[in-house]
C-alpha cells in the first residue's frame, strides 16, 4: 500500500522555517470548512473541530479500504480568523472573533465521497456541528507565513513580523489572518506548540 504524506509532499506549505517570513504562492487546495463565531475553546469551537476530524478520518479510512492502493495522513487543523470590527482582535475581544475552522483534503477526495463520510458519521455519532460542514476549494494566493513556535497568546511579534514584511516589499495586506496546527496541544507543552501563521497580501 502507498502511504502518502502530504504534509512532506507539501512542505513549502506546511513545513515552513520559523528563521524566516517568506512569499508563498499557495494553489487552489479543497477543504473540509466549518464555519462560526466565538473564542477558541467555546463549545462551538469544540463542535466543529469534532465534526471535521471525524469526517476527515472517515474519508482516510474510506480511501484505505477501497482499491485505490493508498493511505495517507490526515492533514493539520486550520482557521482563518477575522471580525467585522479589526479592533476586537487588538483589544483580544475573543466573543467577536470569527472563523472557519478547516482541513485540506487530499484531490482523491470527491464530493460523493464527502457525502458518504457525513452520512456514515451521522448514523455513528450526534455531532452538533456535522451539518455545518460544507467542502469547498479554496485558493488563497500570494501570501507572506512563517513559523510561530510556543502558545497562542504570544503570536503578536510573529504576526507582525509577517505584516512587517508585506508592507517592506510593498505590497497590502488582504483577505483573512490564516493559522496552521502542527501541534496536539493535548500533548505538548505550549512553548513548544508550532503554528504557521500565514497573511495574503497582493
Amino acid at each position: 500500500m502507498l502511504k502518502i504524506d502530504y504534509k512532506r509532499e507539501l512542505k513549502v506549505l506546511y513545513k515552513p522555517s520559523a528563521k524566516h517570513v517568506v512569499e508563498v504562492d499557495v494553489p487552489a487546495m479543497n477543504f473540509l470548512m466549518v464555519d462560526g463565531k466565538g473564542e477558541p475553546g467555546s463549545k462551538i469551537y469544540s463542535e466543529a473541530i469534532e465534526a471535521l476530524y471525524s469526517v476527515s478520518y472517515t474519508l482516510k479510512f474510506m480511501i484505505k479500504q477501497s482499491n485505490t492502493g493508498i493511505d495517507y495522513g490526515v492533514m493539520p487543523l486550520e482557521g482563518l480568523w477575522w471580525a467585522d470590527d479589526m479592533s476586537d482582535f487588538i483589544n483580544d475581544n475573543k466573543p467577536n472573533w470569527i472563523w472557519t475552522m478547516m482541513i485540506m483534503q487530499p484531490e482523491l477526495i470527491t464530493r460523493d465521497l464527502v457525502k458518504r463520510a457525513v452520512d456514515q458519521v451521522k448514523a455513528k455519532k450526534d455531532l452538533p456541528a456535522i451539518n455545518k460542514i460544507r467542502y469547498e476549494t479554496f485558493h488563497e494566493g500570494l501570501t507572506a507565513q512563517t513559523l510561530h513556535v510556543g502558545p497562542f497568546s504570544e503570536e503578536g511579534p510573529t504576526i507582525e513580523l509577517v505584516h512587517t514584511f508585506i508592507n517592506q516589499n510593498g505590497k497590502r495586506l488582504r483577505g483573512k489572518h490564516h493559522e496552521i496546527y502542527l501541534t496536539d496541544i493535548r500533548r505538548a507543552a505550549p512553548e513548544n506548540w508550532k503554528t504557521v501563521i500565514r497573511q495574503p497580501m497582493s
